[in-house]
Order: structure tokens, then C-alpha cells, then sequence
């Protein structure tokens, strides 16, 4: 298997790290990681997909390897963040596709698969997200996300990246060291922070109804599978249980010994995303 390229486009005036595996191929499935996480995530989906797909995973503004956002209050919202998907896939000439969303990845592929892709997305996997969010759980995320530690070491950011992804359920050695070296930016003294601008827990403040999403959910046409942490604090049963009877009908299956949010990292979770994008 080749190595993923890494493209650059500018997308509504920001430049965005895009990833690409399966390069040439027909089909395309497109990925899209959780809040302060980053495409680097989808690393081991991605490689299984790869014989089969386009796989293309894009770095939201303000993670990663993509440029910040110019106007954080605007900048940082799903008004936005759709655009950039839009200009994502024109730039690389998709027509139709298969998305796969990880938590706030999980409620953007909500809200295109039922407005501005709706024609386009003909598969969705949404990883432990409903369209509306208990305030216990947002409070937990926004706790640590915009306010990131620093530390002087690797090993100390390692060290706090298993405690807080824990509930992501097992990982390696190797992928907890994956996940230390694409999580980590060096300041301007030289320490360690988390690869993202804290500024984008904005959206939770200046667009409050973003998450707000049945509307959105009641309209999509795609195939649909839930994905659910069987301990999550964010995709509580009841959500998910409508979930099942409403809009698309998804599918739902639940992860054990996973909370906020699965992986997609081991074998099994992995072949059941893989099983469902070829049906």
C-alpha cells in the first residue's frame, strides 16, 4: 500500500489539511473527526479502507495541521464548517460519497447529509452523537478543551492524553504513541500543548443551537449507522433509541467497553464500519 498524500487546498479562504489514502480510486468515503481531535485519528479506519476507496480526512480549521480561524465567533460553527465540506469536495471532484463522522464529525455529516449533500451522501456512520446533547456531557468536553495543559514533556502529554480518551475504548502502545505525536504543537516557549486552538469551544457559546439537529436528521436520505459507546455520556439510549425510529432509521450497534467516543481502531468496530459502507 502507497503512503496517504497530504494536500493543502485553500477552502473558503483558510488553508486545510486534507489526508488522502486509496488515491485513484472510484468510490469515495469521507471522514471527519470529533472536536479537538484531529484526521490522524482515522489513521488505522483508513488503511483498511484504503483497497477499496478514495478515503480523504480533512483537518477542521483550527486542528491539526490546518490553518486557525481568521474570525473564531464565525469561523468556528457548522455554518462555516459546512461550507468548508462543500469546497472539500468540489475541490476534489466527489459526486457521491460515504461519510464517516466522529462525534462533532458525526452531527456535521448530520447536518449535510440533510441540507447541502443530502444528494451526495449515500452512507453515513455516525460515531456516538445524537442531534441534541446533554448539558453534563458538553460541560465534561468543554472543561478540558478550552483550557489545554501544557507540559515540558512527551511523555507528560501522553500521560494526559490516556486519561482524557479513555472512554475511546483499547488502545495499543503504538497507537497511544500515533496519537501523542499528531496531538502535540509547541508554543512559542518552547513547551507542549494540544494541537488545537482553544478558541474553538466559541461555537458552544456564540451558535448554542449548532447541535440542535433533528430537523437536519428527519431529512436525511442515506443509509444510516449509529454507533454507540455502550458507556457514552454523550449518545444517552433514549436519543439513540429515536434515532432508530425517525429520519433515516438508523442502525444501531452498541460498543462495549467504549464510552465517548469508539475509536474505530480494533478489528471488530472497523469491520462493522467497513461491512456497512459496502452494503
Amino acid at each position: 500500500m502507497g503512503q496517504p498524500l497530504l494536500h493543502f487546498p485553500i477552502l473558503e479562504g483558510h488553508e486545510v489539511a486534507v489526508t488522502e489514502w486509496g488515491a485513484g480510486r472510484s468510490a469515495t468515503v469521507v471522514l471527519w473527526h470529533g472536536l479537538a481531535r484531529s484526521s490522524a485519528d482515522f489513521r488505522d479506519l483508513a488503511e483498511a479502507l484504503a483497497p477499496h476507496y478514495r478515503v480523504l480526512a480533512a483537518d477542521q480549521i483550527g486542528r491539526g495541521l490546518s490553518q486557525w480561524a481568521q474570525d473564531p465567533a464565525n469561523d468556528y460553527s457548522f455554518e462555516s464548517y459546512g461550507r468548508i465540506a462543500v469546497a472539500l469536495c468540489d475541490h476534489f471532484g466527489i459526486g457521491q460519497m460515504r461519510w464517516v463522522g466522529t462525534s462533532m464529525g458525526g452531527a456535521l455529516g448530520v447536518r449535510m447529509a440533510g441540507g447541502p449533500l443530502r444528494d451526495r451522501i449515500t452512507h453515513l456512520v455516525i460515531n456516538d452523537i445524537a442531534p441534541e446533547l446533554p448539558a453534563p456531557a458538553v460541560e465534561r468536553i468543554l472543561a478540558y478543551v478550552g483550557n489545554p495543559p501544557v507540559f515540558d514533556t512527551m511523555a507528560e502529554l501522553e500521560g494526559w492524553l490516556r486519561k482524557a480518551y479513555l472512554p475511546y475504548g483499547h488502545s495499543s502502545e503504538a497507537q497511544w504513541r500515533h496519537m501523542a505525536r499528531t496531538s502535540f504543537r509547541r508554543r512559542d516557549d518552547g513547551r507542549i500543548t494540544a494541537h488545537y486552538d482553544p478558541k474553538i469551544v466559541q461555537q458552544f457559546t456564540g451558535h448554542p443551537r449548532d447541535y440542535d439537529q433533528w430537523e437536519d436528521y428527519e431529512r436525511i436520505g442515506a443509509r444510516t449507522l449509529l454507533l454507540r459507546g455502550a458507556d457514552s455520556d454523550l449518545l444517552l439510549p433514549d436519543p439513540a433509541k429515536r434515532m432508530t425510529e425517525t429520519g433515516p432509521r438508523a442502525t444501531l450497534v452498541t460498543v462495549p467497553a467504549c464510552g465517548h467516543a469508539p475509536a474505530l481502531n480494533v478489528p471488530d468496530q472497523i469491520g462493522r464500519v467497513r461491512d456497512f459502507l459496502a452494503s
